[in-house]
């Protein structure tokens, strides 16, 4: 896709987030790799009203080549792009079953959930969590550039999921379909539930391209 259907895209999608209640407020953004820089939703902007032509525009110093000023948080999307090359879109969002999960104490912090559904293992595997930061923290930069190489997606402790994937639509049903398995996991807690076993994921690791990373 060119530029101009990128833009239009980001808004179509940003809406879609936001009338699923999955971007509240002026929460969560958005971004997409181009040829010559990338785009991300601006800061403080609702993702059900966002506008084509004020969507940032960034190089890959972060410079700001076009639109509005971008999210606070942009520095944790370039980080994850520079260090992870097939990551083409990211979403980032405030979703409530992933946020709460986010908040649990005692999780496995080598996977916040585990593979209760193939969708899961399939669009998104394993999901680190990664330490608390204030938002707008740069250090959470850092924080990403490690995992990134490794991990399709990230949880980040009392905030919120960063997603990313093979293009824009792709990446934005990987996050939906990450707060639906949050939303399973939660509904499932405190019962005894099966979760795939290591022959399972193999299966789908083989027939499917899904990675879980160990």
């Amino acid at each position: 896709m060119n530029e101009h259907t990128l833009r239009q895209r980001l808004v179509t999608l940003g809406k879609r987030l936001y009338d699923r209640g999955l971007s509240p407020g002026t929460s969560g953004n958005l971004s997409v790799r181009l040829d010559d820089g990338w785009l991300t939703t601006p800061t403080n902007s609702c993702m059900g009203e966002l506008n084509a032509d004020e969507i940032s525009k960034l190089d890959w110093e972060g410079n700001v080549l076009s639109g509005s000023k971008p999210s606070k948080e942009y520095f944790f999307h370039l980080a994850y792009y520079k260090h992870r090359p097939e990551a083409q879109a990211i979403v980032h969002l405030h979703s409530s079953y992933s946020s709460a999960v986010s908040c649990l104490k005692n999780v496995d912090e080598a996977s916040v959930l585990p593979p209760i559904t193939p969708y899961f293992v399939m669009r998104i595997g394993r999901l680190p969590l990664v330490p608390y930061r204030r938002p707008g923290d740069e250090r959470l930069g850092d924080d990403v550039a490690r995992l990134a190489p490794h991990y399709s997606a990230l949880m980040l402790a009392n905030h919120g999921p960063i997603v990313t994937g093979k293009d824009l639509d792709a990446t934005v049903s990987a996050a939906e379909e990450l707060e639906e398995t949050a939303k399973l996991f939660l509904l499932l807690h405190g019962h005894e539930y099966r979760t795939l076993d290591a022959d399972q994921i193999g299966e789908l690791c083989e027939h499917h391209g899904a990675r879980w990373e160990s």
